[in-house]
């Protein structure tokens, strides 16, 4: 079982995009997936139909419940999901009274089936407060999506920084699956730059898979679907099969 982090400080960087359709993308490989939605906002839950869950990712901190308790199927075969809701907003206050708060989630996650599970994917919202940090320190992989404007970069270089502090500190074993280049349009010059000068610092940490700007993942939602299932013949579909594939490159 290998645990995923899908993380960026700046939001508008198609990071619950990512987390869906990669999820998506493994299962269409063959593999079990969990989706873990840490976003209070809880956009992947809705994407994947399951924001009504009685029970979510709140519950794995605020509660001893068993995990497979709290797993919710997903209109996508092959997807479960902890769902996330408004109520994982008020997490940092709840975590104060537990010691090594940014902890809980790796300790409980220990429990889950490593036979039942291929991978677990964690979709963290675009914060830097306790369920980013608990996202990090249980995570395996870091894969980091980032758009091709000059701003991300300086959102790049903190998450890096954190990610720094938390390998000394709670998770050594952390490692970048790399940087994703995200809603991307190489017509600009802009766009060429802006992965020219991540390519510069990331090396090959950045991966080869674009994924392209494109209407058809802005629409996938409204149907609850993944971009494999509205749209399966897309330039959309075509991008996140070869990050799927890029990303079973990497990690096997």
């Amino acid at each position: 079982m290998q645990i995923i982090a899908i993380s960026n400080q700046k939001g508008g960087c198609a990071k619950t995009t990512t987390a869906v359709n990669l999820a998506a993308g493994l299962a269409q490989a063959g593999r079990t997936v969990l989706l873990i939605d840490l976003d209070p906002q809880g956009n992947a839950s809705d994407w994947l139909g399951v924001a009504e869950a009685n029970v979510g990712s709140l519950e794995i901190f605020t509660t001893s419940q068993a995990l497979d308790g709290l797993i919710t199927p997903s209109a996508t075969k092959g997807v479960s999901v902890m769902a996330g809701s408004g109520a994982l907003s008020t997490l940092d206050r709840l975590l104060l009274t537990k010691s090594d708060p940014e902890t809980v989630l790796k300790k409980r996650l220990a429990t889950l089936s490593t036979k039942q599970w291929d991978d677990v994917i964690l979709d963290t919202p675009p914060t830097l407060g306790s369920l980013t940090l608990n996202a990090l320190t249980a995570a395996d992989q870091l894969l980091v999506p980032v758009t091709t404007q000059v701003l991300s970069l300086s959102g790049v270089a903190q998450l890096m920084q954190t990610v720094d502090k938390i390998r000394e500190n709670l998770n050594p074993q952390l490692e970048l699956l790399g940087l994703l280049p995200s809603r991307v349009d190489m017509r600009t010059l802009h766009a060429q730059d802006v992965i020219g000068a991540l390519e510069e610092s990331f090396g090959k940490k950045l991966l080869k898979t674009r994924i392209r700007e494109n209407i058809r993942l802005a629409e996938a939602p409204s149907f609850k679907e993944s971009i494999f299932q509205y749209r399966p013949k897309s330039g959309a579909a075509d991008d996140y099969r070869a990050l799927t594939l890029e990303v079973l490159s990497l990690t096997r």
